[in-house]
């Protein structure tokens, strides 16, 4: 379809290129997922007026507005509606052929968004990363940490690594490890306060405590033979950063609980001191998360069997030495 646009005094038209078309279609997909043209562009790497302009070329050639926009908001029109759907389709699939055709040359490429939490990045990652770009130089990463409950389809995410169960059907995922937490303290604050034996007793000290969990202020203790016990404790402290829990239980300030790909290294060096190891927690499951029509990804899969190599399939590093140690139960207590 012919295109005109005023350049000086004259009319210029052009036929727009199956390149073109679909560089639109891409555009109004990711503007319909993030619900914003500046995230739109955001995502892509393109100036707002660009994605705005691919979107309007759209309109054009489809003869009728795609989105209600309005200052506060961006939604689908009911033209939108209807074509959102085979365009998402379209662009999942398009990518994905550009991806076989890469595989068939051996030159996987392109961008891989990947969001993942703090606590399990810092310090566990980076080789994993490294790895990753040395055996596809290719692919350019873009990683972003945060404690954050992210939408991987809104945020044009292609994966997330989370503890949270998918958030909709439209989503897939697949378990990488479990993830343990024990109570634990600096041995100069047990020796001044006191070692509790059981999960009670909690109620007598400082407790530093995860804000992030799923199950919010639920904590569920087991024991062999015993029924589990829940209990509503109050922290001294809350915070999103299990790091800083783990640096301020080594100031001799209080018991917290931390995963154990955070607390592993200062246990066995003896910095801290697991409490209450005959009533372990309920464990968690680190999931690479990711969109139903991002399943056949070259990018994506390559990805994640990198981190399934590392991670899946066995117990984690962190949590052998403290299992044959005696430190932590070895049998996995699901949440």
């Amino acid at each position: 379809m012919p295109v005109s646009f005023i350049q000086g005094s004259t009319r210029v038209s052009y036929t727009r290129a199956p390149m073109d078309r679909f560089l639109s279609i891409e555009a109004f997909v990711r503007v319909a997922q993030a619900q914003s043209f500046a995230e739109a562009a955001r995502q892509l790497r393109l100036s707002k007026s660009v994605v705005t302009t691919r979107v309007q070329q759209l309109e054009e050639l489809l003869g009728g507005p795609l989105f209600h926009r309005s200052t506060r908001a961006v939604r689908l029109s009911e033209m939108g509606q209807a074509f959102f759907r085979d365009c998402s389709e379209l662009v999942s699939r398009t990518n994905e052929l550009v991806d076989q055709m890469r595989e068939v040359r051996a030159m996987p490429a392109g961008l891989l968004r990947v969001h993942a939490v703090t606590g399990f990045v810092l310090g566990h990652m980076s080789r994993v990363i490294s790895e990753f770009e040395e055996r596809y130089p290719e692919i350019q990463l873009d990683l972003y940490v945060s404690d954050a409950v992210v939408d991987p389809v809104k945020q044009g995410f292609d994966v997330v690594l989370q503890i949270f169960a998918p958030a909709s059907d439209e989503l897939v995922a697949r378990r990488m490890f479990p993830v343990r937490r024990v109570f634990c303290a600096s041995p100069a604050y047990l020796k001044g306060h006191g070692t509790p034996r059981l999960p009670r007793e909690l109620y007598g000290h400082r407790l530093g405590l995860y804000s992030g969990y799923p199950t919010r202020d639920r904590w569920v203790f087991h024991h062999e033979g015993a029924e589990p016990q829940t209990l509503e404790l109050r922290p001294k402290l809350m915070s999103n950063s299990v790091h800083f829990l783990r640096e301020w239980a080594c100031e001799n300030a209080g018991i917290v609980c931390l995963p154990t790909f955070v607390a592993s290294d200062w246990v066995c060096r003896g910095e801290l001191k697991i409490v209450l190891a005959d009533h372990p927690l309920s464990s968690f499951w680190l999931s690479a998360v990711y969109p139903r029509t991002q399943r056949g990804a070259f990018k994506l899969k390559l990805f994640i069997e990198t981190l399934a190599a590392q991670f899946a399939g066995s117990e984690p590093p962190w949590d052998v030495p403290l299992i044959e140690r005696g430190w932590m139960p070895a049998r996995l207590i699901e949440a």
